[in-house]
């Protein structure tokens, strides 16, 4: 069948190949792909169910329109449409099997005008998302790295920027990821960082911003030579976009100070990153491994008095000065915020007689649970609250060195000791899995995130047997009924809270 002159396919592919800088052969396909969804439709309805084919010659431009059917056992055709018996395919050719496909030629009228348009638009938006494909692979290596960007135009939700580079794609910077304050028009052109490529209905997407912590870690890495060529690391960052930040740096070179290069003389290197973040304070920090210190030093400027580390829970109480409580809160704990994230530990600031007042209270608690479950007579019990040991559990998985020591160098009384915390852990938990075993008890309370068995015993014998019973529980009332901190009893509860908000979307 030959092309209608109004649609001369080799021109067009030629055209748009050269223009979008596609190979030849993915536009072919794209025009195949339109071509066949508009035969379908000129077909009627019946076509539109039936696989439709279109074969174009990549010499003189003509195509041809075929209606294809699956061959299938006789007796198994299920979609006469798409799907022909094994007998009467044989009638077409006899070298035809289970699995083959037929073709029949149609005769696929003439594109009229109209038509033609329509494939053209179509042919465009498989070309549209053959490009973005393509850029998707182009920009995949350049994730988390800096770049220049020119404004193209602005929406409501954000900006369309076109990045520097010969594709000259685009890519789409949000309101939420663009510095308070801060405001762009067209042809401005700006520093970006790409932190993304999304898939979305209509192709992948590069998504850009100015708030993301890696960006501070791209505008140190071009004002500090020492950072792009890996003799200091930005080993973290945390930031409240426009306001302050927190970086961790780390020399591979003894003879540089990092702070101090990352400073700059008279502070110009961290003054040209300010000025770049619409005048964000920015505190450089020493990276310390042991957490402990990088705690102490990402704090700053207050000063840490004290500091207990709770690895289990992956939390760390910090003890200041009362007059320095504020500051190491900060405004609206700013401070407190970022060095948690810097650090990647929760941290719980108090004053020292705060923190001295509950660690009495842990060790009270502690006391009454060794005496009482285990029997243990006080001087022993003294001995293992002063070693660190606040739990039965710790107990039970000491090693027997630690246990030695406890008891004085004798060895058959720290196995005893041993062996009496194991008993004791186990009779616990079959007496928790006896309660938990009752009717009445919602398995979606078991299974929620940070749930365990010795909770939902405990919740089980207070009445709370459901989901929704922990989801209407404050702070302080489960508390009551567990021993749990603050912060993760506000977690288990907004767990518990999770399928509501769920069940509102939906």
């Amino acid at each position: 069948m030959s092309i209608n002159e109004d649609l001369n396919l080799n021109v067009f592919v030629k055209s748009v190949s050269n223009e979008r800088d596609l190979d030849q052969e993915t536009i072919y396909s794209a025009i195949e792909s339109a071509l066949a969804a508009q035969a379908a439709k000129q077909f009627g309805e019946e076509a539109e169910l039936v696989w439709t084919e279109v074969v174009i010659d990549r010499n003189d431009g003509h195509y041809d329109a075929y209606r294809s059917w699956t061959v299938v056992a006789d007796g198994a055709v299920e979609d006469p449409l798409r799907e022909i018996a094994l007998t009467e395919a044989l009638e077409h050719s006899d070298e035809i099997d289970v699995g083959s496909v037929i073709r029949d030629e149609l005769e696929m009228p003439t594109l009229g005008r109209i038509e033609a348009q329509n494939v053209k638009q179509m042919i465009l938006q498989k070309v549209k998302e053959a490009e973005r494909d393509k850029i998707a692979t182009q920009y995949q290596d350049k994730v988390m790295t800096m770049t220049y960007a020119v404004v193209k135009r602005r929406l409501q939700s954000g900006y369309i920027l076109e990045m520097s580079s010969p594709d000259r794609a685009e890519a789409f910077l949000a309101k939420e990821h663009v510095l308070p304050r801060e405001s762009f028009r067209p042809n401005d052109r700006v520093r970006v960082l790409l932190f993304e490529i999304s898939d979305q209905r209509r192709g992948p997407q590069l998504l850009v911003s100015r708030t993301h912590p890696e960006f501070i870690r791209a505008l140190f890495a071009v004002e500090v030579p020492e950072v792009s060529e890996d003799l200091i690391e930005v080993r973290s960052a945390a930031r409240d976009p426009g306001s302050r930040a927190k970086i961790a740096v780390k020399t591979n070179d003894g003879r540089i100070d990092p702070i101090g290069a990352c400073v700059g003389m008279r502070g110009s290197r961290v003054q040209a990153v300010s000025n770049e973040l619409g005048g964000e304070r920015i505190d450089i920090i020493l990276w310390d491994e042991n957490p402990a210190k990088l705690v102490i030093n990402a704090m700053a400027p207050a000063e840490v008095a004290s500091i207990v580390v709770d690895e289990d829970n992956h939390a760390m109480d910090i003890a200041v000065e009362t007059s320095q409580l504020s500051q190491a809160i900060g405004r609206s704990g700013q401070n407190v915020r970022l060095a948690s994230e810097l650090s990647g530990w929760t941290l719980n600031v108090m004053s020292e007689e705060d923190l001295e007042k509950k660690h009495q209270g842990d060790s009270v608690a502690a006391k009454a649970v060794f005496e009482k479950e285990l029997g243990l007579d006080a001087d022993l019990v003294e001995k293992i609250i002063a070693a660190g040991f606040k739990t039965i559990e710790e107990l039970a998985y000491a090693s027997l060195e630690e246990l030695v020591a406890l008891n004085n160098g004798d060895e058959e009384k720290a196995e005893e000791l041993q062996l009496q915390s194991s008993d004791y852990l186990l009779t616990r938990a079959m007496a928790q899995d006896a309660v938990l075993a009752q009717d009445g008890i919602d398995e979606a309370l078991l299974a929620l995130e940070g749930m365990t068995s010795e909770y939902a015993s405990q919740l089980v014998e207070a009445g709370i047997k459901t989901r929704d019973d922990l989801a209407e529980c404050s702070v302080d009332e489960l508390q009551d009924m567990i021993a749990i901190s603050d912060t993760d009893a506000a977690a288990l509860i907004m767990t518990a809270r999770a399928h509501w908000f769920e069940d509102e979307s939906e």
